[in-house]
């Protein structure tokens, strides 16, 4: 591996990867597909910078963060790897934006820890899309 290879890749997973969301208990695909970025993406690396700066800022007088705010603040930055997606309710597509996918991780624990598992998972992004 050169790095050049290494650059490559970096850029490749920023483009993301479809995912399909599987039933928790069947493993049977759901239907919802989301396309999340790679763990080594230039997307992942500004998520994690605003995760900081979020829990900066969430901090109070004592440098203490509540629990509800780094739970608020995980969700946003796991929002931020998922960059598109098909997904539908009542029959109707979704409209993609952050609070969309926010309000989709919050849904269920098993949901996040999908979209955790595949987003944190190097091997899901070696070849191309």
């Amino acid at each position: 591996m050169q790095l050049n290879d290494i650059l490559a890749d970096s850029q490749d997973q920023d483009r993301g990867r479809d995912f399909d969301l599987l039933d928790p208990v069947s493993g049977k695909p759901t239907g919802i597909t989301l396309r999340i970025v790679g763990p080594d993406s230039a997307t992942q690396t500004r998520a994690r910078l605003q995760m900081a700066d979020a829990l900066a800022e969430a901090a109070g007088p004592d440098g203490m963060v509540s629990a509800a705010d780094r739970e608020r603040v995980r969700l946003d930055t796991l929002a931020r790897c998922v960059v598109g997606w098909q997904i539908s309710e009542n029959g109707e597509p979704v409209p993609f934006n952050h609070g969309s996918v926010v309000r989709l991780l919050k849904a269920a624990q098993w949901v996040q820890q999908q979209v955790d598992g595949f987003a944190s998972d190097r091997a899901a992004f070696r070849g191309r899309a």
